[in-house]
């Protein structure tokens, strides 16, 4: 198996799981955070539903400078909103993860901002860290869930609410 249909394989994988998990976060607590230095709900959420969009930046791409190209989150209202951004998100990258770019692989992908290089890695490590973002966001939103007890849904096996 090339690495493509294995990075193919794992996102349908973990999109799942993910779907799962921002369909729980209620729109009326779109601006909690546990703590003062987290981010919200609502943040989380929409940079967990925008990940599968850094493999389409990642391979049609050389670089990303946040001095030239700042941040800029959707500014979403509704968990619905939130999922379908994540749908957008998933299909736009799962169409780039064909075999036309397993030749890019191997290509150096930089992270940074001006001069601060944050990261320069070939393209399928940088693909593999979006992999690992999305489980590690996500895990982070189980956090807030539980602490909103909000029921958490299964992952990669039943979770403590699915009993």
């Amino acid at each position: 198996m090339n690495r493509i249909k294995t990075f193919l394989k794992e996102l349908d994988a973990e999109a799942v799981i993910t779907r799962k998990m921002l369909e729980r976060i209620p729109t009326d607590k779109f601006d909690w955070q546990p703590h003062s230095k987290s981010m919200t709900i609502k943040t989380l959420g929409i940079h967990i539903a925008e990940l599968p969009s850094w493999i389409t930046m990642a391979l049609t791409t050389n670089e990303l400078d946040f001095s030239i190209s700042p941040y800029q989150p959707e500014d979403l209202k509704t968990t619905e909103e939130l999922l379908a951004h994540f749908e957008k998100s998933l299909a736009d990258g799962r169409s780039y993860l064909t075999e036309d770019y397993e030749e890019v692989l191997d290509q150096i992908w930089t992270l940074r901002d001006g001069a601060q290089i944050f990261t320069a890695e070939p393209k399928a490590d940088i693909i593999r860290m979006t992999l690992n973002q999305i489980v590690h966001h996500r895990a982070q939103l189980g956090v807030y869930l539980r602490l909103l007890n909000i029921p958490i849904p299964a992952s990669y096996g039943p979770s403590a609410d699915e009993h």
